[in-house]
């Protein structure tokens, strides 16, 4: 090998962090197998460079015995102690058996083996950049929309979004700018895969970081996500600072820091509501813009029954249960909502305390969230009654 190709290796090593031993190791394993492959396997080869010169040499390994009857791997006694005279029969003698020929097969076995660690090294390149990224947004340029999956470039490397963290109903075109949730990374034999989400939860957590000061300051904490991409999320946000209002600190003035965040997601709906400590006020507050009258709770099984006006019942549910069941996710607490006229007729009907199966409840199964997210879900409360007595001073 010539001195140029030394000097790109030296050069490699600077531009690119890949130690030049490390690649003349990776090159002498290489020609081992090359001479093996075109000189025969029988014989036990080294293959040594000089990292100065260039110049390779192969040398044959062969054992010392006094009767010769393999000379592949076999050396006499008599021809051995020519070299040393200290030889002794077992004694393994390492014999210089360089081809003529080999030079222009170690040039290209040489070549390929660079090739191979170059692309080796760009993918751990991009692998390293992007795994300190996980957990961040992004902003990416669309390069191709296939089968339902987008694929973009993000900072050189391209990423692909497959089609379940897609935002429903979002339309994604060539050479759009959008940004996304880098979700993981992985390993895989044709170099790293890089994982993005428009879906996911923590994209609007990171687009509110990103427009609310007072929360990167941490003085303003997101507490919990419960979204439904493409349609509406709602946000439990608190702050230890009674100075602060958390909510208009993520509604900006005129709703200017919300309304980013919303055009960023497709006009996605977005409520933010105030975290308490106190589920009974949690739960009210995360089932607006419905007003609550009664918040029950049964805290060994987490659930909780709450009353709502008769006008304000399908407001609390919301279209297909969505708002109900966003704050069910949001709290983590099963919710069963009834309206007040139910809970009036059946205290009318003298029901039992501790059933109340004629009420029309609305109720729903847990649901399993496919995308992995956090589960949320409404359950019946059948076996959960309200206590006549409380409600009918809350009534008053």
């Amino acid at each position: 090998m010539s001195s140029d190709f030394l000097n790109a290796l030296a050069e490699l090593e600077r531009e690119k962090g890949i130690d030049k031993s490390v690649l003349i190791d990776a090159i002498e394993t290489a020609l081992v197998s090359a001479y093996k492959k075109n000189y025969g396997t029988a014989q036990d080869v080294r293959v040594e460079v000089d990292p100065d010169s260039g110049v390779f040499k192969v040398y044959a390994k062969k054992t010392v015995v006094e009767t010769v009857r393999d000379d592949t791997t076999e050396i006499s006694l008599k021809d051995a102690q020519k070299i040393n005279i200290a030889y002794e029969p077992g004694d393994v003698v390492e014999l210089e058996v360089t081809p003529s020929s080999f030079g222009r097969i170690a040039a290209q076995t040489a070549k390929q083996v660079v090739v191979h660690r170059l692309r080796e090294a760009e993918r751990n390149v991009i692998y390293d950049k992007f795994i300190e990224r996980e957990g961040e947004v992004m902003t990416g340029i669309i390069h191709r929309v296939d089968k339902g999956s987008v694929l973009l470039e993000i900072d050189g490397v391209e990423c692909i979004m497959p089609a379940a963290e897609c935002i429903p109903g979002e339309r994604y075109n060539v050479n759009d700018r959008i940004k996304v949730y880098i979700m993981e990374v992985r390993k895989t034999t044709k170099g790293p895969q890089v994982i993005v989400s428009r879906t996911h939860p923590y994209l609007l957590k990171r687009l509110f970081e990103i427009e609310v000061p007072e929360i990167m300051q941490n003085i303003v904490h997101i507490k919990s996500i419960a979204r439904e991409a493409g349609s509406r999320t709602k946000i439990a946000v608190h702050s230890d600072d009674e100075n602060v209002d958390p909510v208009g600190s993520c509604v900006g003035q005129k709703g200017s820091r919300i309304d980013r965040v919303v055009a960023e997601l497709g006009n996605e709906k977005i409520d933010v509501i105030p975290w308490s400590p106190d589920p009974i006020e949690f739960i009210a507050n995360a089932l607006r813009p419905a007003k609550v009258l009664m918040v029950q709770i049964n805290e060994s099984e987490k659930a909780a029954k709450v009353v709502v006006p008769d006008y304000q019942l399908s407001l609390a549910i919301g279209r297909e249960g969505q708002n109900a069941r966003l704050a069910a996710k949001l709290t983590g607490w099963k919710i069963d909502i009834k309206s007040q006229s139910q809970v009036e007729a059946a205290l009318f009907d003298n029901q039992d305390e501790t059933k109340d199966n004629d009420f029309d409840s609305f109720d729903f199964d847990m649901m399993d969230m496919d995308n992995g997210y956090d589960n949320g879900y409404i359950d019946s409360m059948d076996d959960f009654a309200i206590d006549n007595g409380s409600e009918a001073n809350s009534d008053s």
